[in-house]
Formats: C-alpha cells, structure tokens, sequence
C-alpha cells in the first residue's frame, strides 16, 4: 500500500507490437513516477516516446501494463477524472468556439458549466473565449490543451511534447503551470527531445534511446552525468584566441577543449571567464561576448576520460539526447540559460557546482576549426544573449551590451522536495478543485449530444438548404403537373429514392457520430469515441427530435410556398393526413436513425449517408424480390396476416395505433428501412460487445 502511495505512475514492460523488419518502438519500458513530482521522458525523434505514452492509455497495442494509483486505466471508472492527457494538438472541431468546446467536455466530464470558465480564466484565454479553434495559434492551442486536460481536475497529467513550437515566454508559463500543479500534489509527465529542458523542468529524467531505457535518474544525477559548464565566447578574433586557449592549456596542462561553433563563436570546457578574458586581455583580443552556460555533454560522457575531440561521429550520433543545429546555420537557434561571468555562479551551492564540473581527460589543446571531425558529439552554441558579459578589450574595456537574461534553475540533489522554478506566490494559479462522481464517459450524454449538435452551425446550415430545396422542388413539381398531392408538400418526385427532407435527416444523423471520429473530442484519454448505450441513445433521441422539426418544417414551407404561387388548391390538406404524416414522420426520423447507426459502425459520415441512400436503392428492391418473387409459396398477404394475428381488442382502442404502426413497416420502404435499422444496430452492439470483450 505505501508503494502505491509513493509511485503514482507505474509502468512495466511496456512493449509495442513489432514492426515488419524493424525492432519494436518500444522495447520493455519500465520506470515510475511520484506523486508531487515531473517526470520527464526524454529522447531524441524516434526514440519512442510517444509509443511509450500510448501503450500507457491503452491507445496502442502491445504488452505491458501501467498502474495509476494501484488500477490500470481500463479499470478506472472514469479515466479523464483520474489522468488528464493530451498528445497532440487539442482534438476539437475547428468550427467550435473555445468556451463552447470546453462546456462540451462539461457534460461529457460530469462537471458543472461554470468550470469552463474557471479553466479559461487559469490559462489566461478569457479574451479568446468566443475565438473558433481552427485559429488558435500553437501557443493558444496548448493552453487550450491543458485547459481541457485540466477540466475534470484530474490527479495525473501525461502530456506529449507539450512546449513543442512554443516561444521562451510560452514555455515558461507552462512549465509553471505543471510545477503548480505538482506542487499541489500531482504528478506530472511529459515526453521532451531538449535535454537542458528535462533538467531544468523535471525532478526525475527517464532516458530513451531506440526504444529502451538507457537511464532513469535524478535531475541532479541527469545533469551531473549528461550536461556540463562551458564558456560560451564571441570575438572578431575567435580563430586567433582559440590557438592561444589551446596553447596556455598545454603549457598550464590543463583539460580545457575549444569548439568552433562557426563565425565568430567558440565554446570553451573547462576554463572560467576569467582566464579566457585574461588570455584575451594580455593579447589584445576584443571579447564581445563572455559568459558561462550549461550544455548538452552526449552519450556516456560522466564516464569518458578521452582526449579532445575523442567522440566518434558514430558515438555522437547514437545519442539518444536531440544534437543541435550548429551555429550559423539556417537553423532556428535554442534557448540557453546563461549565467554570471563571474566564476562563482549565483544561486549554485559548492556541491552542484562540483557535480557541474566536467570530467577531466587529457587532451592535445588542439583547437577545432572550421567544419573538423571533432566538432561531432559536441555542443552547439545558441544565438543568445547573456545575463553578464564581460568585455576584455585592452582599449578601453568597453562592453558589447548584452542583455539581460534570467539565471537558469539548477536540478536538486537526490530525495530533496520537489524544486520550483519560482517561488510558490510566483506560480501560475491553477482552477479549483472539484469533485467529480465515478461513472463512464460522458457523465451527461444527453447534455453533451445537444451541445455538440448546436455549438457548431453545420447543423442549420444543412437544415437551411434542405428546406430552399424542398420549396423549389415542390413549385417545378407543381408547374409540370401530374404529382399526387402527398408528393407534392414533401417535395418528392417520382424519380428520386428519397426526398430532400430525409436526405437531410440522414445526413445530420450521419454527422452525429462522423464528427466524432473526425474530430474526437471524447478521445483525448482513450482513443476511441466510446460506444456507450447511454451516447447512442442521446444521439438517437436527438437525430429524433431534429428529423421531427425537419420533417414538419418542410411540409410546413412546402404548403406555404405553394399557396403564394399557385393559391389555396394546391395547398389544401389531404383527407388520410393522419397515416400519411405517420408515414412521412416515420420516414424522416428512420433515416435519421439510420445515418446514426451506420456512421457508427463503419467510423464515418460518408458511410453513414451511403447507408441511408442505400435502403431505397438497394435494400427495397431486395425486400421486393423475397417476398413476392416467384417461388413455389410466397409471403403475399403477409402484412393482413400480421394485422389479423397481433391486433386483438386492446383496451381504449389501442390497436389503431399498433395497426397505423404495421402499415408504415408493411410498405415497400418501410420494410426495407426497418430492415436496415435492425441490422445496424445489431452490428453497432456487436462492435459494442467485442471492444468490451477485448
């Protein structure tokens, strides 16, 4: 039980399935994370990390199992209560406003709507709340990401790549979003490629590298083993001062490296500023940029005890930590943390600044230049500016003028409290919590069905057309003439399968589930719209009601229409209007239902559609040939024989309603529609059965 409590993440062999010819993504991954800690996966593109957080929310198949608090998450009652995950970019439909998305997933988490608007408020996307999701930029995107995360007030973040393409200032406020949400007992994880970020950020590193754990440390023991100081320099004469660093280190025999970063840039291990401005000084060398960094060290260097330039580009190269752009390239430059010139750094006690210190090898004080061989495997200096610069010009000493730049938050000691990059008044605040009852997703289907279905306008716009094109359909009817009155007020020519109005109504039930797939709001903790009887119910219920206004509205603007066009006879009501809006009603909503169902089963809204073109096209010539084809017995007759045998004398009459019933089922299209219903949702409780049996 007490290691239950300790570890809140626990995964254990995690393993991915195989690929043709190549080693699985993920290879028996194993590691834990703790409760009011950040754990981070590192690795560079490729290592796995993604199939690593997949296999662990069961999005993915393999093998292994990975425990939440003692369950794993198949186990969990409600799983976005209890992890709140996102890989990606927020799974949303580009036509949603932010708030109507958020009280979307409101229903679905069985919150309270007033909760969308805490989130918004804690990620600072108030102002963007009427803004549609589709132009969210990826800084907007994210804080919409953990705001969605963040709604159930789960206890457990897992978050892939989250500062991916975001600015310094971005990454800064969300990574003091995660601290505060560690600090207030949670647990944090999150998959990074940058190794000074997992450092800086994290309290414990995992390392992957090809799909295996090649290290799993503390962040202090991470950077004691996998990055190291350096003295990163600018000067005019960088050539010059790099051949007179070589040569003081090999009269001095110290362990001092130069790297030719490009242009005028060197990166210096194991010298200080002072001696660098000192050489600099006594030599009449202009400084332009002096000052003490943390960069990335390469694979197996707390151990390498080689000369300069001793890392194979082979070794370098199989790093799972990301290499660099090098200096002067077209490539974006990184971040760094710059610190003091000084040689005593601010803010780092005497045992972190022992465990910074490189590891000593001897080395021949060889300079690299240019494009070198020995430059693989090293670090590469950002285009930055440093917090202090020191300018050694023997002229007047003047400085550059660098700017400003905050002092970077250097990882603890082992079993020390979870660090803060700030102080705990200087954290992001976070929404309240909130208490969530167990139960499965969503919590308020009914609730979440209507709010999908209106928050978008696809819906009215659909309804829209339909009616422009019924009132003009009905009009060419009437000037040709020779169409039954029915026929005319729906709008539905002999030669059509379907009028406009089911067409629609099948169209609208098809989007039902077809925007789930596309744009899988309710997947973002399991990766498949979840086939809940519940949900199904509430998109049936409400593709009923919409084919029911749909259905009405058309006869209902066919009639007037007609009426300003041709007068009162055209629009009179038909004697039988009773059986005939029954028929018309069951037709409508029928095809509805169809289109729910099918874009159910097969994951899409074309398919969906197709399903309710193909009941008049292909389904009733079917029902035609079995029942009155040629064959030794037929089944004619075989809608009085029902009426005779299932309509007894009911109480208050109520066989004329079962009898009204059975003659719209009786018919050609009904039948075949019946039919059609009847098969899809058998499949869709097939589907239902077998992701419940897997």
């Amino acid at each position: 039980m007490r290691a239950i409590l300790l570890w809140v993440i626990q995964a254990y062999g995690l393993t991915s399935n195989p690929r043709k010819g190549l080693p699985p993504a993920a290879d028996d991954v194993s590691f834990e994370a703790g409760a009011g800690r950040i754990t981070a996966l590192l690795g560079a593109p490729g290592a796995g990390k993604t199939t690593v957080l997949r296999l662990m929310l069961e999005l993915q198949q393999g093998r292994g199992i990975t425990h939440f608090r003692g369950r794993p998450l198949h186990r969990i009652a409600h799983p976005s209560r209890e992890v709140g995950a996102l890989l990606g970019d927020v799974p949303g439909h580009p036509a949603r406003t932010v708030r109507g998305h958020l009280r979307m997933l409101c229903a679905a988490s069985g919150v309270p709507v007033r909760r969308a608007d805490e989130v918004l408020e804690a990620v600072g996307l108030v102002s963007l709340r009427e803004e549609r999701l589709g132009i969210l930029s990826r800084g907007m995107d994210r804080r919409l990401g953990l705001a969605c995360v963040l709604l159930a007030d789960p206890h457990t973040l897992v978050l892939d790549d989250p500062d991916s393409g975001l600015s310094t200032r971005e990454s800064t406020w969300l990574h003091g979003m995660l601290r505060a949400h560690a600090t207030q007992g949670g647990t944090v994880l999150f998959t990074t490629s940058d190794p000074k970020g997992a450092a800086r950020t994290a309290d414990r590193v995992v390392t992957l590298e090809q799909g295996r754990v090649v290290a799993d440390q503390e962040a202090a023991e991470f950077a004691r083993t996998r990055l190291r100081p350096r003295v990163a320099v600018r000067s005019p004469h960088a050539r010059r001062l790099a051949v007179l660093l070589a040569k003081q280190a090999r009269t001095s025999q110290r362990s001092v490296e130069v790297v030719r970063e490009g242009g005028n840039r060197l990166s210096v291990y194991g010298g200080t500023c002072a001696d660098i401005g000192e050489i600099a000084f006594r030599n009449g060398i202009v400084v332009h940029q002096l000052a003490d960094e943390i960069g990335d060290m390469g694979p197996g260097a707390a151990g390498d005890s080689h000369g300069v330039g001793s890392t194979s580009p082979a070794a370098a190269l199989s790093t799972g930590l990301r290499s660099r752009p090098t200096a002067g390239a077209d490539a974006p430059a990184e971040a760094a943390e710059p610190s003091s010139c000084s040689e005593d750094r601010a803010g780092i006690s005497p045992e972190q600044r022992t465990a910074l210190e490189p590891t000593p090898f001897s080395g021949t004080g060889e300079p690299v230049t240019g494009e070198s061989p020995l430059s693989f495997g090293q670090p590469q200096l950002p285009d930055v500016e440093p917090r202090e610069c020191t300018d050694t010009s023997p002229a007047d000493g003047a400085s550059d003028g660098s700017s400003a730049a905050a002092e970077p938050s250097l990882p603890t000691a082992p079993h020390a409290k979870p660090r803060t990059a700030r102080t705990l008044d200087e954290l992001p605040s976070l929404p309240p919590p909130i208490s969530v009852r167990p139960a499965p997703s969503p919590l308020r289907p009914l609730r979440y069905e209507i709010r999908r279905a209106t928050g978008i306008g696809t819906g009215f716009l659909t309804g829209a057309v339909v009616l422009a094109v019924s009132a003009v359909t009905a009009v060419v009817l009437a000037r040709v003439g020779h169409t039954p009155q029915p026929r005319l007020l729906a709008a539905w020519p002999q030669e059509l399968p379907l009028p406009p109005a089911a067409l629609g109504a099948g169209l609208l039930g098809a989007f039902a589930f077809g925007d789930e797939f596309r744009h899988p709001a309710l997947a973002a903790d399991r990766g498949t719209v979840p086939r809940r009887l519940g949900l199904l119910a509430a998109k049936l219920l409400v593709s009923s009601i919409t084919g029911l206004l749909l259905a009405v509205l058309t006869v209902g603007c066919d009639a007037e229409v007609l009426y300003l066009v041709y007068g009162r006879e055209l629009a009179q009501v038909p004697v039988d209007w009773i059986s005939l809006s029954a028929n018309w009603i069951g037709l409508v909503v029928g095809c509805a239902w169809a289109g729910v169902l099918a874009a159910g089963v097969f994951r899409s809204t074309t398919a969906g559609l197709a399903a309710v073109a193909a009941v008049p096209i292909l389904v009733v010539p079917v029902v035609h040939k079995l029942v009155n084809g040629p064959s030794v017995r037929t089944a004619a007759g075989l809608p009085v024989r029902l009426r005779e045998t299932l309509l007894p004398r009911w109480p208050f009459g109520g066989e004329r309603y079962l009898e009204a019933v059975l003659k719209v089922v009786s018919q050609p299209v009904g039948g075949a529609l019946t039919l059609s219903l009847t098969a899809l949702l058998c499949a869709y409780l097939l589907t239902t059965l077998r992701g419940r049996l897997r």
